[in-house]
């Protein structure tokens, strides 16, 4: 009696474990592809002049975003990302190397993810996924548990700064020391032959191959430093776009414009403001011409060869037989980067001749070499848009969004959406194809923030045209530039240089360059969305910023103090304690 019942569960433990693991395989492998300040208009299957074969072909067979936003910046944007959390209750209201002084202390601002939020990545694990990260990660590394081999992830490659030299291991900026990579949690130092894209693409690879018999669907997140400063790419990527841009970002910022349209990415009347702070471009020196289009070149070669180690990834996935069940979810963090760092301090030249750093024209791109595009050129990669990185313009926030493969009904092939979409809404996406429920607001005894972003699978299966309401508000924060949308309707803040320190209303359905603006014609509407931001502040914990904060000379600031100011009032307050104990011991008091 014993020994058939004994044989009896055997059976039946067999039949479930198969079972379970035929149910888990018939789950999607997921992968979530992100550039690294990769403009709205810098793909071909987006009205680029840039050669993006790979990505195109996952367009053609997907389903592209038009009103796809973002946060203007990185680390917030990727907070929301794995989360589908607002960045604030995140604790990524600012990326942590420019967080001023008055916020420092507030969990909201700790520029790493705090433990109230769960990853995507560790519910598809617990769901039976296998995970891997390979790449930027910007959410936190100091302390072991914020790397993301401790926030759901099997196998790790990881970066985690803002950005890092493309070519070899050292820093982009000198607010760091020197440029950090982790494999697995522990650090590691990196091969003679590394160049960003395709190593992390290779570790991308050999994580999944590493258990080739392991039946379970992975999810692979890859994050690339294309095209993060400094813009760096191969020579025989760049040489294919030597004459490109040689009528230079007025030019081509009108090029794409009128690409942008012929897609039907934007209305066809939607006019385009020229920003103010492109330079005249026919006032240049040919020689000032030259390089710079040149330096556009590189980053045109820097998204290719990206483009190029994604074509090298999908062939892999193929040659082992998981590419038709795997959906790819490609994106990026916010839209394309203006800045000059020496804009910034006039030491940052000395600074690179001491790292060796060089900006010749003719190796500009290649290993040693320090590049990026500047304003004129960001505009255009941003275009049609207004503003870019950093900013509430939609140039800073509107980015790209492909959603392919077998998640995808047939009629949504190949086409554009014009529906609403925001970065947390990612997260809800990715746990619905897995079909993985968010645990809500507990989760292993604790208390967790709950999922605020709106899975776009109904989009994805042809049973919705859109996911949000008109009376839906998508709003953020960063650096005291803010934005809230609703509907068609947008209010954007941005802080100076760039902006005015005052609230503009748009309607971003018609008028997505952002050109006319609303909130005299009407203030009841502005007032209305007002109104819903001043509650977003509330219930976010959003806090005011310092009246002069300007994000990246924080980050200098911070440096300054960190590596300076703080060592010389420790040394002192030493000195001090030092000198009241020998007076304490040279002449002791006793009451």
């Amino acid at each position: 009696m014993i020994k058939g019942t004994f044989k009896t569960l055997l059976v039946l433990s067999v039949l479930w474990c198969t079972a379970t693991i035929a149910s888990t395989r018939s789950s999607p492998n997921i992968v979530l592809i992100v550039a690294d300040d990769l403009g709205f208009s810098d793909l071909q299957s987006y009205g680029s002049e840039i050669e993006t074969p790979n990505l195109d072909r996952l367009a053609s067979r997907g389903l592209r975003f038009s009103n796809y936003h973002t946060a203007p910046s990185c680390a917030p944007s990727r907070a929301m990302l794995m989360t589908g959390v607002d960045s604030h209750r995140a604790g990524v209201g600012n990326i942590a190397e420019s967080i001023p002084p008055e916020q420092a202390a507030d969990p909201h601002y700790q520029g790493s993810l705090n433990h109230h939020v769960v990853t995507v990545a560790t519910l598809l694990k617990e769901a039976g996924y296998r995970t891997y990260f390979s790449g930027k990660w910007h959410l936190g590394y100091q302390q072991k548990a914020q790397r993301p081999i401790n926030r759901g992830f099997d196998r790790t490659l990881m970066m985690p700064h803002s950005g890092a030299d493309n070519w070899q291991q050292r820093p982009y900026l000198p607010v760091y020391e020197r440029a950090h990579w982790y494999a697995d949690g522990e650090e590691i130092q990196l091969p003679e032959d590394f160049y960003s894209s395709q190593y992390i693409v290779d570790k991308a690879m050999e994580f999944i191959d590493h258990q080739p018999d392991d039946e379970r669907p992975f999810f692979s997140y890859i994050s690339f430093q294309a095209v993060h400063i400094p813009v760096q790419a191969p020579a025989e990527f760049t040489n294919k776009y030597l004459d490109t841009y040689a009528d230079g970002w007025t030019a081509l910022r009108e090029q794409r414009q009128q690409a942008v349209k012929a897609l039907g990415m934007v209305p066809a009347n939607a006019p385009m403001v020229t920003m103010p702070t492109t330079p005249d471009w026919e006032a240049l020196s040919a020689e000032d011409q030259r390089y710079h289009a040149k330096s556009m070149a590189v980053y045109a070669g820097m998204v290719d060869a990206m483009d190029a180690h994604i074509g090298r990834f999908v062939n892999y996935l193929q040659t082992v037989g998981e590419y038709d069940n795997t959906v790819f979810i490609f994106t990026s963090d916010n839209g394309a980067e203006a800045s000059d760092p020496a804009a910034v301090s006039a030491l940052f030249p000395l600074w690179l001749s001491m790292e060796d750093y060089h900006t010749d024209y003719d190796r500009l791109g290649e290993k040693g070499s320090y590049n990026f595009i500047g304003p004129g050129f960001a505009s255009a990669a941003a275009g049609p848009l207004g503003h870019y990185k950093f900013y509430s313009g939609e140039g800073g926030m509107r980015v790209p969004l492909i959603i392919s493969g077998p998640a995808v009904v047939e009629p949504a092939k190949g086409k554009i959406t014009p529906a609403l979409a925001y970065v947390k809404d990612l997260a809800p996406t990715i746990l619905q194809l897995a079909n993985v429920e968010h645990p809500g607001t507990e989760y292993r005894g604790r208390t967790i923030e709950e999922i605020t972003g709106s899975s776009l699978w109904p989009l994805l299966a042809g049973t919705a045209d859109r996911v949000h309401s008109n009376d839906d508000v998508i709003a953020y924060e960063i650096g005291g530039n803010a934005a809230l949308i609703k509907g068609p309707h947008k209010i954007l803040f941005n802080r100076g240089p760039l902006g005015d320190d005052r609230w503009h209303l748009y309607n971003i359905a018609t008028d997505p360059g952002e050109v006319h603006d609303l909130s005299q014609q009407q203030p009841e509407l502005f007032e209305e969305l007002l109104q819903d931001y001043r509650h977003y502040v509330q219930q976010n914990g959003v806090l005011a910023m310092p009246k002069d904060y300007d994000q990246r000379r924080q980050l200098l600031d911070n440096y300054v103090r960190e590596k300076y100011v703080q060592p010389i009032v420790e040394f002192f307050a030493h000195i001090l304690d030092w000198f009241l104990a020998l007076l304490s011991h040279l002449w002791p008091w006793n009451p």
